[in-house]
């Protein structure tokens, strides 16, 4: 599996992955599930997924299915982590200290996952999809899955991976 992360379109960025790690060039079409995600219908064998947020994309690749997300971090309302947390996520928050960008590392972890499994984040209950309580730049193995989490200046991201 491979990573990029910078700023423009994610499309864009998966297309210069692409390039750089010799895969495919140019840009195979696209298709999605019918739940929205994304693959290449003339390479079964190559998954990628893409996020943005704001000017900020993050794009993953690999032969495994797998899932990516990219936020900034920015306050939200207060009840926001009681409510998308489990109760384990939500003690290990406030143990934290309760910043958004330990939010935000948590949360990116559960948009990557549904994103690897095709699920989506709404088709289930947010503090249902469990996450490991790590930290940006750990990786660990959860559930069948292995996460990392990343983080950069006023960003948080995670890539989710199905444990082969």
């Amino acid at each position: 599996m491979v990573w990029k992360i910078g700023e423009g379109d994610a499309y864009a960025l998966l297309g210069e992955l692409l390039a750089e790690t010799g895969e495919v060039d140019p840009l195979p079409g696209i298709a999605r599930t019918e739940k929205g995600k994304p693959y290449f219908p003339e390479r079964p064998g190559l998954h990628f997924s893409v996020s943005h947020s704001g000017e900020l994309a993050l794009c993953a690749l690999g032969e495994g299915a797998l899932g990516a997300d990219v936020e900034r971090v920015r306050k939200r309302g207060a009840d926001l982590p009681r409510y998308a947390l489990s109760d384990g996520e939500y003690a290990w928050f406030l143990a934290q200290g309760g910043r958004w960008e330990d939010f935000y590392t948590l949360w990116t972890m559960k948009e990557a996952r549904v994103k690897c499994t095709g699920e989506g984040i709404f088709h289930r209950s947010v503090r249902r999809v469990s996450v490991p309580l790590i930290k940006p730049g750990e990786r660990a193995r959860w559930e069948g899955f292995v996460f990392t989490a990343l983080a950069g200046e006023g960003w948080r991201g995670a890539i989710c991976e199905e444990n082969s």
